[in-house]
């Protein structure tokens, strides 16, 4: 790791400078909220000075101003990561991109937009369905940023049809560490002209630069859609049925996976009881939500027909559709609160956002559910069952932070050795930060990783942007 150096008073006027006084912090006036993220469980780390950025040249100056004096760079939208990722853990400046949130133009013909990093997804997704189009990337949290799901490639639960973040991004413009602007990508469909270096910044966490503009590619908007549930009296079952499904050529846009405890404490958290914990005088276990997009009610109609019979095959209780807005809006409510019912409920959390192959969920889920009661600590989950990303918690309400830290730390150890084995990976949309880095090398490899770190010493050979994440 590089020797840094701290922002001097000097250094901090020039800093000044370039972006103005009022949005400018220093020493004990930069803001609490910078030091952490949403997981503050992996620690708070203050920046010595933080920039409210509004263009792609100033962004640029500040990054040049750092890399001629050596000064840590963290690149920060609304803080919504849940891996570290936009936590300055070396100190330094943080450049902060929220107030970069102008959607820039439509190029509708192409069907594309172009937006700057700032906008929330939120605001991105309803600006554009007022064009009549769709962006379908639809991370958990609504109020990230665009360029902070660009930054991690979030995925979110309509990946299984329509894919992650990646699959949308069309351009970038980007400042790499020396505060060289940098455009990649054209609005254009593909391309085959020599190495992907639009690819290799998605994804990379603001370790090789930081990103300042975005075209994003758009898809028609569906006329209609349909969200239908399957209960389960066994869990196994349950999992089981998703793979099935997936073949059948459903092609879903989601289909998320819950167990009866998250249901229970979604329950509580929202007030109201929407999901079914037993159903025909039977208790269920566990329940998959699918949803189907389409153009008519009869296209939809057939989806149902022949989910409805396939899952009767495949030992559901029933199958429960959700058809009017009311009942639409409460169930993707709660099912949208999932992670906040179980930290509301929670003293002390980690998350394992593994993927696995769809056909290995259940017995995966059974394996951390062992280790978890090795290790005495509590297991919640639940997931996006149709691509395999599952978002499993270990929790406690009894422990001191120190003792769970260390039979939390036997229990990732084993949980990342057994997803690599049965032919998962250590993240599905939630990126590395410095939470998950001591795993990385285990999961991709020596080779792969070694070229990861070659990579990082390329684009950035002083080492400044974003230090300590992924594999710097």
């Amino acid at each position: 790791m590089a020797n840094f150096h701290s922002v001097t008073p000097e250094l901090a006027e020039q800093l000044k400078a370039i972006v103005g006084e009022k949005r400018f912090q220093y020493g004990d006036k930069v803001k609490e909220d910078y030091s952490h993220d949403e997981m503050p469980i992996y620690g708070k780390f203050p920046p010595e000075a933080v920039c409210e950025v509004e263009s792609t040249e100033e962004v640029s100056a500040i990054l040049k101003l750092c890399n001629d004096n050596n000064i840590p760079v963290t690149a920060r939208g609304a803080g919504t990561s849940l891996t570290g990722a936009s936590v300055p853990i070396h100190g330094g400046v943080v450049v902060c991109t929220a107030r970069m949130n102008k959607i820039l133009s439509y190029d509708i013909p192409n069907m594309a937009v172009t937006v700057q990093p700032g906008v929330l997804l939120q605001d991105l997704a309803a600006d554009v369905d007022k064009q009549g189009l769709y962006y379908p990337p639809d991370p958990g949290s609504k109020t990230s940023t665009v360029g902070g799901n660009v930054a991690t490639n979030a995925g979110g639960m309509r990946a299984v049809k329509y894919g992650s973040t990646r699959d949308y991004v069309l351009a970038l413009t980007v400042v790499l560490a020396n505060g060289e602007v940098m455009q990649l990508g054209k609005t254009v469909c593909k391309t085959s002209t020599g190495y992907s270096l639009l690819h290799l910044m998605i994804g990379s966490e603001g370790t090789l630069g930081i990103i300042t503009e975005m075209t994003l590619k758009l898809v028609p908007k569906p006329a209609m859609n349909v969200s239908v549930l399957l209960p389960f009296e066994r869990i196994e079952d349950c999992i089981a049925t998703v793979p099935k499904i997936r073949i059948a050529n459903l092609d879903p846009q989601s289909i998320e996976f819950m167990g009866i405890d998250i249901v229970n404490s979604s329950s509580d958290f929202t007030g109201k009881k929407i999901f079914p914990t037993t159903y025909n005088k039977k208790e269920v276990d566990a329940s998959i939500l699918v949803t189907f997009v389409g153009e008519n009610e009869d296209e939809l109609y057939e989806k149902m027909e022949k989910l409805d019979a396939l899952a009767a095959e495949c030992g559901a209780i029933d199958t429960l559709v959700i058809d009017t807005p009311t009942l639409k809006t409460d169930v993707w409510a709660a099912r949208s609160a999932f992670l906040n019912a179980i930290e509301g409920d929670t003293k002390i959390l980690d998350e394992l956002d593994v993927v696995v192959p769809v056909d290995q969920i259940a017995n995966y889920l059974a394996f951390v559910r062992s280790v978890g009661d090795e290790v005495g600590l509590t297991i919640r989950n639940f997931g996006h069952a149709g691509d395999g990303n599952l978002h499993i918690y270990a929790c406690t309400n009894d422990l001191e932070f120190d003792e769970f830290w260390k039979r939390n730390k036997v229990l990732m150890a084993k949980c990342y050795t057994e997803c690599k084995r049965i032919g998962g990976q250590l993240s599905g949309e939630h990126g590395i930060g410095h939470a998950k880095k001591e795993y990385l090398e285990e999961s991709v490899g020596e080779v792969p990783y070694r070229l990861m770190k070659a990579i990082k010493a390329l684009f950035d050979p002083n080492g400044i942007l974003n230090p300590g994440k992924v594999c710097s």
